[in-house]
């Protein structure tokens, strides 16, 4: 387990703690720290503030990640994003409005959620040619279902 330290901004001091919801739980769920209610129009964006700031170690990110339940009932999703470990400022959400009905951005809503990970940088190594595989230069879907003749 790693250490994370936070810091709670003056404008989101009042919302739940950040915690996991269960035991089983991979991701810590972040909450909107808007100061008024912000409603979402169809494929609408914005940036939702947390109210949070993180002190993540060196070799680790956050990946900020979007709410099943919050895409499912509500069209509403979230982009994936990292949060470096050199990153000190607050976070925020940038949220889509997929449905095709205003959504309503509550403050203190849990908008997505946050999951740490350790990561390796690379040496990148110029190549004239790469090595060879089964799959080679097969993109999307070209490892899904073969069409049938």
């Amino acid at each position: 387990m790693i250490n994370v330290g936070y810091k709670i901004h003056d404008h989101a001091i009042d919302l739940p703690k950040i915690d996991y919801q269960t035991i089983g739980a991979a991701g810590l769920d972040l909450y909107a720290a808007n100061s008024e209610k912000i409603s979402l129009s169809t494929l609408e964006r914005y940036a939702i503030p947390t109210g949070i700031s993180l002190a993540i170690p060196s070799g680790y990110e956050g990946q900020i990640r979007p709410r099943s339940g919050l895409f499912l009932k509500h069209g509403i999703t979230i982009n994936f994003g990292t949060i470096d470990s050199d990153y000190r400022g607050e976070i925020f959400i940038l949220v889509v409005n997929l449905s095709k009905s205003n959504f309503i951005i509550e403050r203190g809503m849990r908008v997505a959620q946050i999951v740490f990970n350790k990561f390796e940088r690379v040496n990148l190594i110029s190549k004239l040619e790469l090595d060879t595989t089964l799959r080679g230069e097969g993109g999307f879907g070209s490892t899904g279902i073969k069409e049938q003749t």
